[in-house]
């Protein structure tokens, strides 16, 4: 029996198909082991010797696959085709063999790229080894991510708030959104006036455009308010007088061709701009594509390998492409040779095709009722772009039409176009971002030179305009590709981690950086621009790019970025203050007290400050409130903070209601008890009738709470209450787990007592409590890494290349230079 691994469980049943009762198929669900996550995992030290652990939530995984490898003769590493796929192969191979379950075993690395039949009997027939370059790569890279965030992380934590985090490709992708705000923000807006010719030929209506007034070349300002352009119109019109002339007609043929296949950045564009798809979305559909789908007689993958720089495709997928596109558009639509496209990345090997489908004769109307909805638009528009890429471009019918008012006093410019052959069109048109699409069906009339045409009327139009858009996910990705920063198949959890730690956020699908994230982008780019720097960024890929071409050796890149950047990180934390980092704004004097407001970030967000803490009397604090920002807030803005807290008015048994916002958001105060505002309530607007609603929900949802409650003889009090994770039993002191045998409304007092004696007492916020029964669980696991890095220390000197134990091996030999990605 031979034993093969892949990552999934859906693709290991389809792969369990192709090859039969002869092969076990299983699935290692991703990563089977992972840095340890604590400080130390990359031993800087040791030539950046890597320690490592099983994934706890895979360590059922690994021990089928060892249950499984014993009745094996041969071990089939499947991994996906590219560095993380290698790596996944590299770190199960060495668990088993640190285990020693590959004596006399046949271990092979097999990939594919499309999860076909074929495609997989024919990567099992032809195996190669485990390449060394590759996982040195993927390794390097994960040791970069791991020094900046635990080193930047942790300085962010003591400088600013806690629960903050840089990394290496993320914060270069903050600052590119930050710097297009503070764009937007220093634009001013500037006026400018057009005047367009309504005129009409034939019955038929067209406008032109004024391009040249008074023998001079109108420039965007040249008209700059209402005065300058009506003056113009109504000199336009007196020299008109009701008609204008055709002065130059120039006719062309031009021709648009389509665009190249999909890559993954320009699927995660296109899917963005056509579907509203996110960067994450698009992956995780394409991945059940990639996977296989179930047409009727079992799964079969439906796509190519979805995490591809290439734009080549199979010369058997070109050959089918132009039989299909014979049969369906006609032997017209299919240009003499197929059309061959040139990549523009540098290090296009993640795999050998384009995003496409495993067979275009899978239409996608034929396969709609085996899709879900999200399945089908993404597969129908993977099936368009690549059948279009093989068709004839299309040809459009341009004209361009001079039309002068008067002796040389005015020319305007008309211009249309016609689509005379539609070619890759009749299958498929490529989204923009941020402009309008070209309109290829705006007619002009029959014009000749020298004729006259007559003006209906001149319309003066007033612009203004307009800053640079707000990245969305589409322009932000093909913003990080033209920079080199990360690779395609980093974006969705880039933009995911910039959301997660509300860095940014998603307005009406446009970026607008938090205020925590300006904070966080300021303090990188002041103290660490280097590293946020998008050349800096951009060639340290490229060196992980040649890495993983076998052209350089991993351990000398990471010495040459690791020690200037520790030593940077030291200085920091010993010389940027906390006030320093957190950055704060003086905004004005307050008129009352004559103190200095200033805005600044705080533990729990943004709030402006009345006075120093320097003052004998404690400063005043206020949060901001929703929509406002420390970057753009005003000092009348600022004051009107200090408003709260409001005095409502009385609940109907007399407590005071006011409201007023504290350090986990805005509340209502009635009495002595609190209850939190909703979303969409505010504290400097919410009326007493809203306090009350919000007053009497808490008390109900109280009230159903309880089941039971007890009065002790010392005044305590003992409750049965329903919790999150079912009923139980507290004094305030200790909770207590009511048995499952028990029915929590048959409980005394003593029963209660006697299982709150039992309880351990609460654990404190800080940890103060319940310290004492830790150590003891702890102490068998904490000896798990020391294993994972006993078998990584193929990692310690410089001059050998890992992985040295895939290397000694006579089964699995990894190669200096892999054969063909």
């Amino acid at each position: 029996m031979k034993l093969v691994i892949v990552e999934s469980p859906s693709k290991a049943k389809t792969i369990k198909k192709y090859l039969g009762k002869d092969f076990e198929v299983l699935a290692s669900y991703g990563h089977v082991r992972d840095l340890v996550p604590k400080e130390g995992a990359v031993d800087t030290e040791h030539s950046f010797e890597m320690r490592y652990a099983v994934i706890p939530r895979n360590q059922k995984h690994v021990d089928a696959i060892a249950k499984a490898l014993k009745k094996a003769d041969a071990l089939y590493l499947a991994t996906d085709p590219d560095r993380e796929g290698e790596a996944i192969s590299w770190h199960l191979y060495e668990l088993l063999n640190d285990k020693g379950m590959l004596k006399n075993k046949a271990v092979h690395r097999v990939v594919f790229y499309e999860i076909t039949k074929q495609a997989v009997n024919q990567a099992v027939s032809h195996p190669r080894e485990l390449s060394t370059a590759l996982v040195d790569a993927q390794q390097a890279r994960r040791a970069l991510d791991y020094l900046v965030g635990f080193n930047l992380s942790p300085l962010l934590w003591r400088k600013i708030r806690r629960g903050l985090s840089a990394g290496r490709v993320q914060s270069p992708a903050l600052r590119m959104i930050v710097e297009r705000e503070e764009e937007i923000e220093r634009f001013v807006r500037q006026e400018y006036w057009t005047i367009d010719a309504q005129t009409t030929k034939d019955e038929t209506p067209f406008k032109a455009r004024l391009t040249h007034y008074q023998g001079k070349k109108l420039e965007q300002f040249d008209l700059g308010n209402d005065g300058a352009a009506n003056a113009a119109r109504q000199a336009l019109l007196d020299a008109a007088t009701g008609a204008l002339t055709v002065r130059k007609l120039e006719k062309k043929q031009r021709k648009r061709n389509p665009a190249a296949p999909f890559t993954t950045s320009t699927l995660q564009q296109e899917a963005a701009r056509k579907l509203g798809f996110s960067t994450r979305r698009t992956m995780s559909v394409a991945q059940e594509l990639y996977e296989g789908i179930d047409l009727g007689a079992g799964p079969i993958g439906l796509i190519t390998y979805m995490r591809t720089d290439s734009v080549n495709l199979a010369n058997e997928a070109i050959a089918e492409l132009r039989e299909l596109i014979g049969q369906r558009y006609g032997a017209d639509k299919l240009p003499p040779q197929p059309q061959q496209y040139k990549t523009k990345s540098k290090n296009a090997q993640e795999a050998h095709e384009a995003i496409r489908p495993t067979s275009a004769m899978r239409a996608p109307d034929e396969l709609r009722g085996h899709l879900s909805h999200d399945q089908a638009r993404l597969y129908d528009l993977i099936w368009k772009r690549t059948v279009a890429c093989q068709m004839i471009h299309a040809t459009l019918d341009t004209v361009a039409a001079d039309l002068e008012a008067g002796s040389g006093v005015g020319l305007f410019r008309a211009t249309g176009s016609a689509l005379r052959d539609p070619g890759f069109m009749q299958v498929y048109r490529e989204g923009v971002d941020d402009s309008v699409l070209e309109s290829d069906d705006r007619l002009l009339p029959p014009l000749e030179e020298g004729e006259t045409i007559a003006l209906t009327d001149l319309l003066a139009e007033q612009h203004f305009t307009e800053p640079p858009p707000r990245y969305s996910e589409a322009s932000l990705v093909k913003a990080l590709e033209e920079y080199g920063i990360g690779r395609p198949s980093t974006y969705a959890s880039i933009i995911s981690t910039l959301l997660a730690r509300e860095y940014v956020e998603l307005e009406s699908r446009r970026f607008t950086p938090t205020d925590v994230g300006r904070v966080v982008n300021r303090f990188l780019t002041q103290h660490f621009s280097r590293y946020v720097d998008y050349d800096f960024t951009a060639r340290l890929e490229d060196e992980l790019d040649e890495i993983s071409r076998g052209e350089k050796d991993w351990v000398p890149v990471m010495r040459q970025f690791w020690e200037p950047f520790h030593e940077l990180v030291d200085e920091r934390a010993r010389n940027v203050s906390r006030d320093e980092a957190l950055q704060a704004r003086e905004i004005g004097t307050d008129p009352k007290s004559g103190k200095p407001v200033s805005v600044r970030m705080g533990r729990f967000g943004p709030f402006v400050q009345i006075g120093t803490r320097d003052d004998e009397d404690k400063p005043r604090f206020a949060g901001l409130r929703p929509g406002q920002k420390m970057d753009t807030i005003e000092l009348d803005e600022a004051l009107k903070l200090f408003d709260l807290p409001r005095e409502l008015g009385t609940t109907p048994d007399g407590d005071k209601v006011s409201t007023n916002v504290g350090r986990f958001g805005p509340y209502i105060k009635y009495g002595s008890k609190y209850v939190s505002l909703k979303d969409e309530d505010d504290p400097y607007t919410v009326t007493l009738e809203r306090a009350l609603e919000l007053i009497e929900e808490k008390r109900r949802i109280e009230a159903e709470r309880i089941i039971k409650q007890f009065e002790r003889a010392d005044g305590g009090k003992v409750e049965v209450l329903r919790g999150r994770y079912g009923p139980y039993i507290t004094d305030g002191e200790r909770n207590a787990r009511i048995p499952k045998d028990v029915e929590p409304e048959t409980l005394e007092l003593d029963a209660c007592e006697k299982l709150l004696a039992e309880a351990p007492p609460k654990k404190s916020r800080r940890g103060a409590a319940g310290k004492t029964k830790a150590p003891a669980k702890a102490k068998p696991a904490a000896k798990a890494p020391t294993k994972a890095k006993t078998s990584t220390k193929t990692k310690a000197s410089s001059n050998t290349k890992a992985p040295t134990k895939a290397r000694a091996s006579s089964k699995v030999r990894a190669t200096a230079k892999p054969k063909a990605q």
